[in-house]
């Protein structure tokens, strides 16, 4: 069902239905719900109320905001109203700043990955790209620089897409924007070849750990600092406040020049951050 287009049968939201649950989504996970996004809000959530055999979406809200709905419906709420767009090596000038730049920099200034291992955090995951993207990277950096240790984690606050993301298969067609001679060395192709999927190899799968992180938490629960956090295409779905408070919240969990990465739409102009713009959507903790 596309989101344009309304469910036959199916309630549609009033104005006041879509400010109160707005609210409660913005309340929940800090995204901001336009009026431009009624329609897609309602199409998504007519999919939930069929499901529950709910016929309002004022009872859906009563219903998600009760305890029963809180422990079994609101993980699912926030799965449908999140957007998980993301590919292998998007933004593919980041990696490449990443090797060149920034993993040399780490590694002589702190000994990140030699003397000790690099954290790397994919805040955002999605569906794994992204991560196993890294992962990817920094394995071949890792034969060039003997001993070079990492631990890469990724974070989403969906848990339908994290499913995905440990489960690490993918159509072919998602796999297009890898380079062929990367693709041979960490894809494994499906028997059935009619199925047209790929799986990431064992060895790549156990390099990256996932876990459910909602960005709204004060406390993320990380054990060590990070030294790199790309977070990419995320920080668009907050206001400038909410922007402000996450990237102070980050910087909380990086090392002092440490490297943030955002998305080619995103920018920290403005915004009160202990940060320094680098390179294009590239920034360095600087206290």
């Amino acid at each position: 069902m596309v989101d344009n287009f309304q469910i036959s049968g199916m309630p549609s939201i009033s104005n006041k239905e879509f400010e109160i649950l707005g609210k409660f989504i913005y309340e929940q996970c800090g995204i901001k719900m336009p009026s431009s996004k009624k329609t897609m809000l309602e199409g998504r959530l007519q999919k939930r109320l069929r499901q529950l055999g709910i016929k309002s979406f004022s009872a859906y809200y009563d219903y998600v905001t009760s305890s029963h709905g809180r422990e079994n419906e609101l993980v699912q709420m926030i799965n449908v109203v999140t957007t998980n767009k993301t590919d292998f090596f998007r933004e593919p000038m980041h990696f490449k700043y990443l090797v060149d730049t920034v993993l040399p920099a780490l590694s002589e200034r702190y000994g990140c990955g030699v003397t000790k291992p690099l954290w790397i955090w994919s805040a955002g995951c999605s569906s794994g790209e992204e991560p196993y993207t890294l992962a990817m990277v920094l394995s071949d950096y890792s034969e060039a620089c003997r001993g070079f240790k990492y631990s890469i984690l990724g974070t989403d606050i969906s848990m339908k897409v994290l499913e995905e993301a440990r489960r690490a298969v993918y159509s072919e067609e998602k796999a297009v924007q890898i380079p062929p001679a990367t693709k041979k060395k960490y894809l494994m192709v499906a028997k059935d070849r009619s199925k047209r999927l790929v799986r990431i190899v064992p060895e790549l799968r156990r390099l990256v750990k996932f876990r459910w992180l909602n960005f709204m938490e004060r406390d993320f629960g990380m054990r060590e600092p990070m030294d790199i956090i790309f977070c990419r295409n995320v920080i668009i779905y907050f206001d400038r406040a909410t922007q402000e408070q996450l990237i102070n919240r980050f910087c909380k969990h990086l090392i002092s020049g440490g490297y943030i990465f955002l998305g080619h739409s995103e920018t920290l102009h403005g915004l009160n951050v202990p940060l320094t713009q680098v390179a294009p959507t590239v920034y360095i903790k600087t206290v």
